[in-house]
């Protein structure tokens, strides 16, 4: 497989600034110059500026279209293997099987497509997306997005049921997971939900247990420094662990996450990480073609 590889790319945080300014305008709303994200500013806060955008997603046409672009620009950008993620439980203009099936219509086949429930969310809402996805072979996989908060009442462990379900279906399974916080969470992604990726895990060396359980079940770290940055779990992205990671065997691919809002490339990120001290040609070449063997494949 050729070309490069982006499997953790979220529809809501890569669309286009003018088809963004587009939407926002007919209803009379401009776009805020400060919408895209901040070094630094927490994940918390990154989350919040999704709301914005959402507000002019919530039609199966922009869906639709918002998929559709989405695409062409990653295939402009060289990326071969794709996957597109989203929760489609946030675009309450149609039945989430409606909203599922414009994102399919947009992505064509090109991408796969990744539903995402949210950490706090009822695990019934979970339940819904795989049933959605049961009889969507577009739809390749589950994620946990976001991040757990002191008031939600439903935590990692209860979504347990969902994802056994999702690999019965032969669904993938991700998990944002140890983004920042302690790495037993990676391990309860893994052991709990069944993760066969996780994304961002940028504590993953805190645990030489977890980091031996992630080698040992052969889990795929969704590296995404530029947001990393961002979110403050990292300072630059010349402190991301990745290249210690590929020293000890982890297999890790480089991600975009928000191209909009972290307003970054494929191929911007993929340079970003060569610089990291420490990564070679071979660690850069190791990260595309981890990035391809990893794609969620149904059937």
């Amino acid at each position: 497989m050729t070309g490069l590889v982006d499997l953790h790319r979220h529809l809501d945080g890569s669309l286009r600034r003018s088809t963004l300014a587009e939407l926002a305008g007919r209803e009379g709303v401009a776009v805020p110059d400060d919408l895209c994200f901040a070094e630094g500013m927490g994940l918390e806060a990154a989350l919040s500026r999704f709301g914005f955008v959402l507000r002019f997603l919530q039609t199966r046409e922009a869906v639709r279209r918002v998929a559709a672009e989405l695409v062409d620009d990653a295939q402009a950008e060289g990326v071969t293997t794709l996957e597109v993620r989203f929760a489609p439980q946030l675009h309450r203009g149609a039945p989430i099987p409606a909203v599922v099936d414009a994102a399919l219509e947009g992505l064509a086949g090109r991408a796969g497509l990744i539903l995402c429930g949210l950490y706090g969310e009822p695990p019934s809402v979970l339940e819904a997306l795989v049933d959605a996805a049961a009889a969507r072979p577009g739809v390749v996989g589950l994620d946990l997005a976001g991040g757990p908060a002191p008031s939600h009442r439903w935590a990692l462990m209860d979504y347990a049921a969902p994802f056994r379900r999702a690999a019965e279906l032969g669904l993938g399974r991700t998990v944002h997971a140890g983004e920042g916080r302690p790495a037993s969470e990676i391990r309860d992604a893994i052991e709990v939900l069944g993760a066969q990726r996780i994304g961002h895990g940028t504590t993953l060396l805190d645990d030489p247990a977890v980091l031996d359980l992630v080698g040992e079940r052969g889990v795929v770290i969704e590296a995404c420094p530029t947001s990393n940055v961002h979110t403050g779990v990292i300072g630059a992205v010349a402190e991301h662990p990745l290249p210690r990671w590929l020293e000890l065997g982890v297999r890790a691919t480089v991600c975009t996450d928000n191209t909009l809002l972290s307003a970054v490339t494929a191929p911007v990120e993929l340079e970003r990480v060569g610089a990291i001290p420490g990564m070679t040609d071979r660690f850069v070449a190791a990260v595309v073609a981890h990035g391809h063997a990893a794609a969620f494949r149904r059937g």
